[in-house]
Order: structure tokens, then C-alpha cells, then sequence
């Protein structure tokens, strides 16, 4: 129980776990807008803001604020972050873009009366945009900067 009561009241885990909640909160909402609600969008991946960027951003930001800037913990949330931000932008991204290729290309085939590819639909949603990126940047020092001002 003292654990529970110590991640709770553990800044650096909160920073970034209100930073996905909110970015994931903001996404469905940003979502049913657009197109409906959708109860994949409450975990999944892509779409705006990022969830990806909003936590890790989060966690760099906190981190950097309560162990400084030449500890040995944001050298670990600094490289943690490019990585999850760098795979949410490139790998990620081209991944949603072969997924819709291949979907159309799929749909293709069934209109033309061929047989189509032993696939399942692919998903479209993976990666993020450049200003789903930054939405997600921005809501992660937000929540970081809340967090760190909130006595515990």
C-alpha cells in the first residue's frame, strides 16, 4: 500500500502520467469530433495531440526541473525522449502510410472483382504529424510545469 501512496505522490510519475491522460483525453474528444466516437482512440496510438510527445516531454521537463540539468536522470529522460519522439514522427509515421497503401490497395482489388490480399485492415492511425508532435510537446510541459508547483 505505501507503494501505491508513493507513486501517487511521486512527481516524476506524475508529470508524465497526467500528460498521457490528458493528451489521450483530448484525442477522443479531437476524435468524435471529427468522425464519431471511437473507444480504440482512449488507448490508441496517432492522432492529435501526442500522446507519445506529451509524455515523454512531460517526464523530461519534470525531471530536468526537481535533478537538474547535469544529472545523470535527464541524460536518461533527454535520450529516452528523442528516441520515443524520433520513432513516433519517422517509423511510426511510414508504418500508418504502408497500412493505408495497403488497405487502398486492398479496396482496389475488391472493386476490380479480384481476389483480394489475405490481410487484415492495417491501421491507419500509428504515427504523428509534425504539429501533432508539438501540440503533444506543449501539453507535456504544461502538465510538467502544474505538477512540479502542486505541493505533495
Amino acid at each position: 500500500m505505501q507503494f501505491l501512496a508513493d507513486l501517487f505522490t511521486n512527481k516524476v510519475f506524475l508529470a508524465p502520467a497526467s500528460a498521457w491522460f490528458f493528451a489521450q483525453i483530448i484525442k477522443v474528444v479531437i476524435d468524435s469530433i471529427r468522425s464519431g466516437f471511437c473507444k480504440e482512440r482512449l488507448i490508441g496510438g496517432g492522432g492529435m495531440p501526442s500522446s507519445h510527445a506529451a509524455t515523454v516531454t512531460g517526464l523530461i521537463v519534470i525531471t530536468g526541473a526537481i535533478y537538474g540539468g547535469g544529472s545523470f536522470e535527464i541524460a536518461m529522460a533527454l535520450f529516452f525522449g528523442f528516441i520515443v519522439i524520433y520513432d513516433a514522427r519517422g517509423v511510426r509515421y511510414e508504418t500508418q502510410r504502408q497500412g493505408r497503401a495497403l488497405n487502398n490497395l486492398n479496396d482496389e482489388r475488391k472493386e476490380e472483382g479480384k481476389q483480394p490480399l489475405d490481410i487484415i485492415k492495417f491501421k491507419e492511425k500509428l504515427g504523428h504529424t509534425v504539429p501533432e508532435l508539438v501540440a503533444g510537446i506543449i501539453l507535456g510541459i504544461i502538465c510538467a510545469v502544474v505538477v512540479y508547483h502542486i505541493p505533495v
